[in-house]
């Protein structure tokens, strides 16, 4: 009998060993939207996943609630991870109903994330107006954006002239840039990029608006 229950025993361990974990897990982030992404793995029949976040230099692992036993490949950790001035762990690991086995846990291959050094932001938005005065651009970075960084936030204007010449000019954030030596009845198109020079990050550019000035 002893012998049987040790059989079942090593059965069952071996099938929890056997639960192979889930694969290329990795962070996205956009205007602070934090997503922990995985791969299903090889044995992809009964599975649940779950996952686990913690701050950089806290020892305890914390359950993210919306992110147990769920099914889908994408966990939404936003609201955990939203302390811009934090690093944080994540981490994510399969089960099976079904014989009560379990993985062992996954980590993104960049071990911590910090939503200010690894997101993605918009580009901001431009707004052109001609008049007498010249062309004036106004523009504004994600308004996400600016409620998590507050100050520190530039905008680089990059104004395209007919035949492809380039100018760049920097502007705080809803700041007005007037372009007052462009010639008359002219086409001109602007983009800009939000750029945040103390933590070397910068938006893509916007998509270009043109104008034919007056």
């Amino acid at each position: 009998m002893n012998r049987l229950l040790l059989g079942a025993l090593l059965l069952r361990v071996t099938a929890q060993e056997m639960l192979a974990p889930p694969g290329q897990a990795r962070f996205e982030s956009t205007d602070f939207k934090n997503i922990l992404q995985w791969a299903a793995p090889t044995n992809s029949s009964c599975l649940q996943y779950h996952v686990q976040y913690k701050i950089y230099g806290e020892l305890d692992w914390l359950n993210v609630s919306n992110c147990q036993g769920i099914q889908r490949h994408h966990c939404d950790l936003s609201a955990a991870t939203s302390d811009v001035r934090e690093w944080y762990y994540a981490r994510v690991r399969v089960s099976c109903a079904a014989t009560g086995s379990k993985s062992a846990w996954r980590r993104p291959s960049s071990l911590t994330s910090s939503p200010l050094f690894y997101f993605v932001f918009s580009p901001p938005s431009v707004r052109l107006n001609s008049s007498k005065q010249g062309l004036v651009v106004q523009v504004k970075a994600s308004r996400v954006l600016m409620r998590k960084v507050h100050n520190g936030v530039d905008n680089n204007i990059y104004v395209v002239h007919p035949g492809g010449k380039e100018e760049v000019y920097e502007v705080a954030s809803g700041s007005k840039l007037t372009l007052t030596e462009l010639k008359p009845r002219t086409h001109y198109c602007v983009q800009a990029q939000t750029v945040i020079p103390r933590h070397m990050r910068s938006s893509d550019r916007s998509t270009a608006k043109c104008i034919t000035t007056d």
